[in-house]
């Protein structure tokens, strides 16, 4: 009798492992339905705490927006930064001036100036100053609501609920924001590139 018990609890488990992995992929295509045309989302992927949302727009490319030198976002946004600026190697053959802009609580932006398109580029970043708003609006201190709110029209909340990290990727991987979540505020955001910095 134990036997079937301990039989019967363990296909139990195995079923609802399976039935959470088919609402993971429920989860995400029905959140593709939902994006905002804007974003042009052309896939999501649920895994465990963490979404990822897959875009062609040029927000998770250029998410303090379209800038031409360190000096035009500087005057724009009016925060006092403390910069630096070095030099490092780009892939592998190339030697670039980034930019290093920070503020006192620890927020950093790193950026260079692309010869190919006359752009300030992400290299990487670190916000927790909820001062710091990108192009799309989302800054720290949002709920997670509202975040969610600013990449898709609308959503059932569940689907939502479970979620800590929510990652916005360029179409081609090579940058992106990873925004995180306490409880049901964005507590930081981080941006992500694959640019080969030594």
């Amino acid at each position: 009798m134990k036997k079937i018990v301990l039989s019967l609890a363990l296909l139990a488990v195995v079923f609802a492992a399976e039935a959470q992995q088919v609402s993971s992929r429920a989860k995400a295509v029905r959140m593709l339905a939902y994006a905002r045309a804007e974003y042009q989302v052309k896939d999501v992927k649920v895994y465990a705490d963490t979404m990822t949302v897959f875009s062609l727009a040029d927000y998770p490319i250029y998410p303090l927006g379209k800038w031409s030198t360190v000096e035009d976002y500087i005057t724009s946004n009016q925060l006092l930064w403390y910069r630096e600026s070095g030099y490092k190697t780009f892939y592998d053959t190339m030697t670039v001036s980034v930019n290093t802009l920070k503020r006192l609580d620890g927020t950093n932006i790193n950026v260079y100036r692309s010869i190919w398109t006359n752009k300030l580029e992400m290299v990487a970043a670190k916000i927790t100053d909820s001062a710091v708003v990108l192009a799309n609006g989302i800054h720290v201190g949002m709920s997670k609501e509202e975040v969610f709110k600013t990449i898709f029209r609308s959503h059932p909340k569940s689907y939502t609920s479970d979620i800590h990290v929510l990652k916005v990727i360029a179409g081609a991987a090579e940058v992106g924001e990873v925004y995180t979540f306490k409880g049901n505020k964005l507590r930081h955001i981080q941006i992500v590139s694959k640019y080969k910095y030594y």
